[in-house]
């Protein structure tokens, strides 16, 4: 019932009438509580509006448009009354009786076609029902335009489709044109990253979409995503209200919302921000801080304490060069106080970069700057060296043991560990490893055995006592992590093919709702890769193209014309972008990586 309540929405206006009558002994009360019975799941039905579809002429001042519903109903999210093309202040209502009131605080345009959206805005006062929605199509000119374009909005790096998107249209090609006035004609995307802007003018377009937080319908690069295509756009499609995609579903339809045909492409990213300055700075501990500047890639000349020789200092970047983290090597009381001076290129009021030398104090957390009075306020951690030993079961073999250590080292003994394991028969033995230094966060080592590692065997490592100093002076206790693969009969596993290999990829295999990397891998040729001990479940296959080849999935500049870096997922014969693994499988799938790419 639900489905053929939508499909018809809206009516006109007796013939909605006459059918609210027919339903209405299925719907509960909406004046009293309910006594008993099935609970109401029947979403608000419009009876009666105003103006009605198609109404030209409509008049320019104190405009007012009412809607009517079959029972009572609330606004639940003001903004989605959304109004194409935007005015400067977003529609306002009010409720009356049963029907809702939307009014503006400015005059609207002459000789214009105006659409009223009222998608995810409108639901019943008892039960919540959410109403499909509508749009109230009007003219305050002769004529209504005709034509409409459809499209889908969805994360660059996911591509989940993203829901509350403002979709624009300019007849402005400008590139300033976002940044500086609203649109011509726009629209919220739906649950599922659908957009349908409709009744808008033949004629040709720039195309973007972003995620609006200031509700104002203008981009704002330093807190609002966007999206863009990089041609013009010309509707070819006219308007037919038979049409699926002209349809207002309810959002858990899932057959109807993804049977509707989408035109064009958008994919949101957040711009790197353009101006280069100090944005956060903190005194962590005693003999550590950092700071993070506004833009990636910061350019430092020098940086220096006031107090401190420069050989005391140790630092190091983030991989995008946007955060730096600062260790004071020497075990000495410090200042309450430290002053860090950063010569580096900071942008000017004239947007360009210049070199400054900015001071940056750094106080000393509360915390630390109290003195422990007694020796029960003494921790293990203001003695002893601070470290953690990681070995996942799942990933062992491909990223091994890892050690990370809380303050940079002084002193080191890689080759006192002491690396064992047992066979299923629990004879013991020893064997070598290799040390690898992270390349990316000097605290951080990688443990891997000289030896390939087999199902059944359990593997020990342990970091002797007093091994291993930091910049506080204090030496390591000892530890020891155990490890085995995993030996569960009911586990899967994956083997890529990867052929036609021409740039380098980030290959990832992602769980089903594509927030968690199982396992990841960098390519820059043909390889054939495994992806072991996987559970059943369903996953997804992102390959993400590096082109400049950083390791990292780059995003966009909106100025620049640069869109964020490709990301597929591989998509089985049958079109599903996710692969279903069943228990004690072995699974073998070749992906044509150029082709996908092409």
């Amino acid at each position: 019932m639900k489905q053929k309540i939508a499909q018809f929405i809206p009516l006109l206006a007796t013939v909605a009438a006459a059918g609210a009558l027919i339903f209405s002994p299925s719907c509960a009360n909406t004046t009293t509580p309910p006594s008993g019975g099935p609970k109401d799941t029947i979403p608000p039905v419009m009876v009666k509006y105003y103006p009605q579809p198609g109404d030209t002429m409509i008049p320019r001042h104190k405009t007012q448009l009412s809607m009517t519903f079959d029972e009572f109903v609330v606004v639940k999210d003001a903004q989605s009354l959304f109004l194409s093309p935007p005015m400067e202040k977003t529609p306002k209502y009010k409720i009356r009786n049963k029907s809702v009131i939307v009014y503006f605080e400015n005059d609207l345009d002459s000789n214009k076609t105006y659409v009223l959206d009222v998608t995810n805005a409108i639901a019943d006062n008892n039960e919540g029902n959410m109403y499909p929605g509508y749009a109230m199509v009007f003219s305050t000119g002769k004529h209504i335009d005709s034509m409409m374009v459809t499209g889908i909005v969805q994360d660059c790096n996911t591509l989940m489709p993203v829901k509350g998107a403002t979709v624009m249209l300019y007849k402005d090609h400008s590139d300033s044109a976002v940044f500086k006035h609203r649109p011509d004609a726009a629209i919220k995307t739906d649950d599922w990253g659908f957009f349908c802007l409709r009744n808008i003018q033949d004629t040709v377009y720039r195309m973007y979409a972003i995620m609006d937080m200031n509700n104002n319908n203008i981009y704002e690069a330093d807190q609002d995503q966007v999206a863009f295509l990089d041609t013009l756009v010309r509707p070819s499609q006219k308007v037919n209200d038979s049409l699926p995609e002209l349809k207002k579903y309810i959002m858990t339809d899932t057959v109807a919302c993804l049977a509707r045909k989408t035109q064009y492409e958008l994919n949101l990213f957040q711009e790197v921000p353009s101006k280069q300055m100090i944005l956060n700075k903190e005194r962590l501990g005693e003999r550590t801080a950092y700071i993070t500047f506004m833009a990636p890639y910061a350019k430092i000349d020098s940086i220096w304490m006031t107090g401190i020789p420069a050989d005391k200092l140790i630092t190091q970047f983030n991989l995008e060069q946007d955060s730096l983290e600062i260790w004071v090597n020497d075990p000495r009381p410090l200042p309450d106080t430290l002053f860090l001076n950063v010569d580096y290129l900071k942008t000017d009021t004239l947007g360009n970069l210049v070199p400054t030398i900015e001071e940056v104090k750094l106080a000393k957390p509360r915390e630390s700057a109290v003195a422990k009075s007694s020796r029960k306020d003494i921790k293990k951690e203001d003695t002893t060296t601070v470290f953690t030993i990681t070995a996942e079961p799942e990933t062992i073999e491909q990223y091994g043991f890892l050690i990370e250590f809380k303050y940079p080292l002084v002193e080191s003994a890689f080759d006192s560990l002491e690396f064992r394991y047992l066979n299923p028969k629990q004879q013991e033995f020893t064997d070598t490893y290799t040390v690898e230094q992270d390349s990316l966060n000097l605290r951080k080592y990688v443990i891997r055995p000289a030896t390939k590692m087999l199902p059944g065997y359990e593997y020990f490592l342990k970091v002797p006592h007093r091994k291993f100093k930091d910049i506080n002076g204090f030496y390591n206790d000892s530890s020891e992590v155990k490890v085995t693969l995993p030996n569960d009969d009911k586990l899967s596993s994956l083997t890529l093919v990867l052929e036609n290999v021409r740039n380098k990829y980030i290959i990832d295999l992602l769980n089903e709702k594509r927030d968690q990397t199982i396992r990841s891998f960098i390519i820059d040729k043909d390889e054939t890769l495994l992806f072991p001990y996987i559970k059943a479940g369903k996953y997804s296959i992102r390959l993400t193209e590096d082109l400049n080849r950083n390791g990292l999935v780059d995003t966009g500049n909106l100025l620049e014309h640069k869109q964020p870096e490709k990301v597929k997922f591989f998509k089985l014969e049958n079109g599903n972008a996710y692969m279903d693994i069943p228990e004690m499988t072995e699974l073998e799938q070749t992906i044509d990586v150029g082709e996908l790419f092409k």
